[in-house]
C-alpha cells in the first residue's frame, strides 16, 4: 500500500471532490429518455473529445516536467529524503493512468454509436451518463496529479530558491544521529 503525506490527501481528495462536482452537474439534467439522450450525446462529444486530447497533452506535458523537477532534486546541495522521490514516483504513476485512460476514453467515444441502427435507445441514456462520469473522472484525476505537482514545486521552491534548510524533505544531521542510536 502507498503512504500517502497530507499534500497527497488533499490533491487526491480535491480530484475526487471535483469529480463529485462535475458528475453531480452532469446528474442534475435529471431523468432523460434515450432520444434526447442520443441528442446530448452528439453534441457532448466534441467537447469530451477536446477534454480528452487536452488530458492526453498536459499528462504527457507533466512527465516530462517531472523529469525536470528530478534534475533539480538531484542537483541541489540538500539532501533530499527518499519521500521526494517516492511523492514524484507516485505523481508519475498516477499521471500515466490519466494518460492511458484518456486515451482509450477518445478511441471509445469516436464509435459511431448514434449513427447505428441497431443499437435499442435504452442504451443511449446509459452510454451518455458513462460518458459524462467517465469525464468528470479524468478531470479529477487531472486535477489531482496537478494538485500534487503544485506541492513538489512549492517544496522545491522552498527548499532550492528560498534556501530553507529545516524543510521536512530534507535530511539533516540531527535525524541520522538519532537513527545510529
Amino acid at each position: 500500500m502507498i503512504k500517502l503525506t497530507k499534500y497527497n490527501k488533499r490533491a487526491l481528495f480535491g480530484g475526487i471532490f471535483s469529480a463529485i462536482i462535475i458528475g453531480a452537474g452532469a446528474y442534475g439534467l435529471g431523468n432523460i429518455s434515450g432520444y434526447e439522450a442520443k441528442a446530448l450525446i452528439t453534441s457532448s462529444l466534441p467537447g469530451i473529445n477536446a477534454l480528452c486530447n487536452t488530458i492526453v497533452l498536459a499528462s504527457a506535458t507533466i512527465l516530462a516536467l517531472l523529469l525536470t523537477v528530478l534534475s533539480i532534486s538531484t542537483g541541489t546541495k540538500s539532501q533530499l529524503k527518499d519521500e521526494h522521490y517516492r511523492h514524484i514516483l507516485l505523481i508519475a504513476k498516477i499521471d500515466t493512468v490519466v494518460f492511458v485512460a484518456a486515451m482509450i476514453v477518445f478511441q471509445l467515444m469516436n464509435i459511431p454509436v448514434t449513427e447505428a441502427e441497431n443499437v435499442p435507445s435504452s442504451w443511449y441514456t446509459i452510454i451518455y451518463y458513462i460518458s459524462l462520469g467517465l469525464s468528470a473522472i479524468l478531470s479529477g484525476g487531472l486535477i489531482s496529479v496537478v494538485l500534487m505537482l503544485y506541492n513538489t514545486v512549492i517544496s522545491i521552491i522552498k527548499i532550492v530558491g528560498l534556501g530553507i534548510e529545516d524543510h521536512p524533505l530534507i535530511h539533516n544531521e540531527d535525524e541520522e544521529k538519532d537513527s545510529d542510536h
